[in-house]
């Protein structure tokens, strides 16, 4: 009788509350145990206290500022510098935040080595010091398509310079990519504008020569000279001194009437293509020589009066909760392999 009021006592749920007012004291003394431990290693001494700071920051949809800018005679215009950028704008920063460049500064910077107490005579050093870095200092992008830059760190003047600092790299590290792609594209127009420079150069020099042969504008003078010698003809003869001399002039421009038209329809489309390649020319150089932030700083960080980590009454509540349910279960095994052995005596 006494092992069925036993076996009802483990196995029926109805009594459960019964069954734990039985356990009481065993429940009691380790959950108050485990409470008193949490509060005591959740304590400054053995969790060193850490502060937040946060910087806001949202992107730019500008990559051009010539574009942005400058009069597009011969191109679509680019993005509104004062336009909040998107999705794939804050995805971009986020990349660029977790790049090796930036990381490595900030390590450099604020000696995290030194600071973060990594131990350098470890095997693993590197790999350690990267981990505690993306465990306190992260990013993430906001349902307002803003980025977050999130840094943690016991000393709160630290955690602010830290979080001001990436967000100052971020633009440096942006923009020097933007510019360094700029540097080259500029090189390449460069070259090709001063290549058609000189190649317009050397056909107006071409059509000097021309002129000093006496072809100015080979229509015009055609038509002229040809109206010039009828003339001639018919009021001194065709053996005129006058007719022979209107007829030497005649001779040269069909001598260099054809390359004097070829010459200066090609320089007409050089000079075009020479405005159009000096426009681009000048777009590149407002892109190497100017820059402008990569996004919009909502906010600067401050050093926080208010430690984020760790959150004691959450340590002590979570201990209490995972001692009192451990207890628990500890005390159904037992008393379910005790009844079991008493079933089985007898």
């Amino acid at each position: 009788m006494e092992q069925k009021d036993n076996n009802e006592r483990v196995f029926d749920s109805s009594n459960l509350i019964v069954y734990i007012y039985s356990w009481r004291k065993p429940l009691i003394i380790v959950t108050a145990v485990a409470v008193i431990l949490a509060a005591i290693f959740s304590a400054p001494r053995f969790i060193p206290p850490k502060y937040k700071s946060t910087v806001t920051v949202f992107p730019t949809t500008t990559n051009s500022l010539s574009k942005a800018l400058l009069p597009q005679q011969f191109a679509t215009r680019g993005g509104d510098i004062l336009e909040f950028g998107e999705e794939e704008q804050a995805e971009q920063l986020l990349q660029i935040l977790n790049s090796d460049e930036i990381r490595n500064r900030i390590i450099e910077k604020y000696d995290l080595l030194k600071h973060y107490r990594i131990d350098t005579s470890g095997m693993y050093v590197k790999t350690e010091l990267y981990k505690t870095y993306d465990e306190n200092i992260s990013f993430r992008r906001t349902e307002f398509m803003s980025v977050e830059i999130n840094v943690l760190d016991t000393d709160p003047d630290t955690a602010a310079m830290i979080a001001n600092d990436i967000s100052t790299l971020l633009d440096e590290v942006k923009n020097r990519i933007q510019t360094d792609r700029a540097k080259k594209g500029l090189k390449i127009i460069e070259r090709e504008y001063l290549a058609l420079k000189d190649e317009v150069k050397s056909y107006e020099d071409a059509l000097t020569n021309l002129r000093y042969k006496g072809v100015h504008d080979y229509e015009t003078q055609s038509a002229v000279l040809s109206e010039q010698l009828a003339t001639a003809i018919i009021e001194k003869g065709a053996g005129s001194p006058q007719a022979e001399a209107i007829e030497d002039k005649l001779d040269t421009l069909a001598k260099y009437g054809g390359i004097y038209v070829s010459y200066r329809d090609e320089l007409q489309f050089l000079k075009e293509e020479q405005v159009k390649l000096k426009t681009k020319y000048d777009q590149a150089k407002v892109d190497v020589e100017e820059t402008l932030p990569a996004s919009f700083k909502v906010n600067e960080a401050f050093a926080a009066e208010k430690k984020s980590y760790p959150t004691r009454w959450l340590i002590v509540a979570l201990s209490a909760i995972g001692a009192f349910i451990f207890t628990l279960i500890i005390i159904l095994i037992y008393d379910t392999i005790k009844s079991a052995r008493q079933q089985k005596s007898e």
